[in-house]
């Protein structure tokens, strides 16, 4: 259980740094690709990658879909805690577990049972109410947590078909996926320095150094998490998707001051309820 704790933490811990980075006006691009970096270094050191085994039979397609979706996704992630806060976009990126369950029904036929289709059609309801024009805005910038919640289901798809590739341990895959990544990453910041000018600051380099290594831990923990609780990885898929929305509503909630609508809340109670559903559906 101490794993499943320290991902959710983790993963809280993540927003609640590109929440601080707005105030010293660090700019995100630099910080993601910063992130990868260290990601990158901690993947070789801990999981120590067999590059031997890679080879042009590996699902390569996979591979730079995912490397240049993470990235992107991560700058959209940014922009929506900007815009909607820790706790709207904390929720979207756990609802997005709805994007792969979706795609399982629609496009690979997985037979759904009720507990299923009523987890679905509670999860739609909260999105709703989760966004929901929040009261300080004067326009609704619900397309970023959209965004995120889309973005983030279709790179769980695409994770799931590499875990699919047995050939290859998982960790090797993390490590072609976090470099390509990389390089993605730093063709935007490479563009932002030659044509828009933008300054490379140390401050940069500092919150991605922390992204970096939250972010990889995260990914770290959660695989440990699944190691310990291998005959029951429901137990993980709840508490990580419940942990996270709870946690990061709290943080957002008492330390950021973000204000919510009671329908902004009652969504989230929505999407806990949703995913608890969803859970039920894997023992029926």
């Amino acid at each position: 259980m101490l794993f499943l704790i320290l991902s959710v933490f983790c993963s809280v811990i993540v927003g609640v740094i590109f929440k601080i980075t707005r105030k010293y006006n660090a700019n995100p691009t630099q910080i993601v690709a910063f992130n990868y970096c260290i990601a990158l270094a901690l993947c070789y050191a801990i999981f120590a990658p067999n590059f031997s085994e890679i080879d042009a039979k590996a699902p390569w397609n996979i591979y730079v879909a995912i490397g240049f979706l993470l990235p992107i996704v991560l700058l959209f992630l940014v922009a929506s805690i900007k815009n909607m806060g820790i706790v709207k976009t904390d929720a979207a990126q756990r609802l997005s577990l709805f994007i792969p369950i979706l795609a399982a029904w629609l496009i690979f036929k997985e037979a759904f049972n009720t507990y299923k289709v009523i987890g679905l059609l509670i999860g739609f309801l909260a999105l709703l109410f989760i966004l929901r024009k929040p009261t300080q805005n004067s326009q609704n910038k619900w397309i970023y947590p959209a965004i995120v919640l889309f973005g983030f289901g279709i790179v769980d798809i695409l994770f799931k078909q590499i875990a699919l590739f047995t050939t290859l341990p998982y960790t090797t895959s993390l490590f072609v996926v976090f470099s390509i990544a990389l390089v993605i990453a730093i063709l935007i910041v490479a563009y932002e320095i030659v044509v828009k000018k933008v300054k490379l600051e140390i401050k940069n380099v500092l919150f991605g150094a922390l992204v970096g290594v939250f972010n990889f831990c995260n990914i770290l923990f959660y695989l440990k998490a699944h190691k310990a609780f291998s005959d029951n990885p429901s137990t993980v898929f709840a508490g990580m998707n419940m942990g996270v929305i709870v946690l990061g509503s709290l943080v957002g909630l008492l330390f950021f001051k973000e204000k919510v609508s009671k329908l902004n809340l009652f969504g989230l109670l929505l999407a806990l309820i949703s995913i608890v559903f969803i859970v039920l559906s894997q023992f029926k």
